[in-house]
């Protein structure tokens, strides 16, 4: 396994993490109930950690298409080299990073770290043209 489709693996497992994570924090705002049921109008109950909890998730899955496509892109082109496998663990790294960076309002930290995830995609990308 190349280094960059150990990264993607492990981003699965950060991924996991971030809806436990944000589970757990619902749960323990509406109850076992309210976190089975419909969730009809639960908004209203929601702590502000559970709600950054749940807006970090939700970046976090938007981001990780990027990131299958940059592995993608490197994969398919056998682009794989050093620099390409340190930017799919940069992206690791910054997305594990991030969703603590949210829950607990890192200013300006969680910028800082968004970006680095999103210029080791773009890494990987412009490596995969080249």
């Amino acid at each position: 396994m190349t280094p960059e489709l150990a990264a993607l693996a492990a981003t699965a497992f950060i991924h996991l993490a971030a809806v436990l994570w944000s589970q757990r924090a619902l749960e323990a705002d509406v109850g076992r109930d309210g976190n089975t049921g419909p969730r009809d109008g639960v908004e209203a109950r929601l702590s502000a950690h559970t709600l950054r909890l749940r807006r970090a998730l939700a970046n976090h899955t938007e981001n990780i298409g990027l990131f299958i496509i940059a592995v993608a892109l490197v994969q398919f082109t056998q682009s794989n080299g050093w620099l390409t496998a340190i930017a799919a663990w940069v992206f690791v790294a910054a997305r594990a990073l991030y969703l603590p960076a949210y829950a607990f309002g890192w200013v300006p930290w969680r910028s800082l770290i968004f970006s680095a995830g999103l210029v080791s995609c773009f890494v990987m990308i412009l490596a995969s043209l080249l």
